[in-house]
């Protein structure tokens, strides 16, 4: 029996193993297009220019970085992203993103910038095929 105690701790400390990977924003499926050169997304035309889609657990914002480059972000914030009033959005100033629910502050690039939030936002897969932006988890 003795020889077991090392081999029952071990598969406790295992068992006990921290698997928490952030918030617990809900898995939503997401599948988009959008044609960057459109009318309805002028804002996309320009580095730094955004623009909110209908997708996503409560949105997506898409960032474009550069002509060939755009971040797409879950707009749900990471601190709390079950409470109703938990939705990102760009500043007036335009000079990064902010939840006004818990007053969480996150660059372009869907960083923490300020909490108390501690991660960053959740980022959704983008594709560039001409002028096809594809998002997707």
């Amino acid at each position: 029996m003795t020889k077991l105690w090392p081999l029952l701790l071990l598969l406790l400390l295992i068992g006990c193993k921290d698997t928490y990977q952030g918030p617990a924003i809900p898995e939503v499926p997401v599948n988009e297009q959008i044609n960057v050169n459109s009318l309805q997304y002028p804002e996309l035309r320009r580095d730094g220019g955004y623009v909110y889609l209908n997708a996503g657990y409560k949105g997506i914002l898409i960032v474009r970085q550069n002509a060939n480059l755009y971040a797409a972000f879950e707009r749900a914030c990471p601190y709390d992203p079950t409470a109703p009033c938990a939705i990102v959005e760009v500043d007036q100033s335009n000079l990064f993103i902010v939840d006004k629910c818990c007053g969480s502050q996150f660059n372009f690039q869907g960083n923490v910038t300020s909490g108390p939030a501690v991660y960053g936002l959740k980022q959704y897969r983008t594709s560039l095929s001409g002028s096809l932006l594809y998002i997707s988890n």
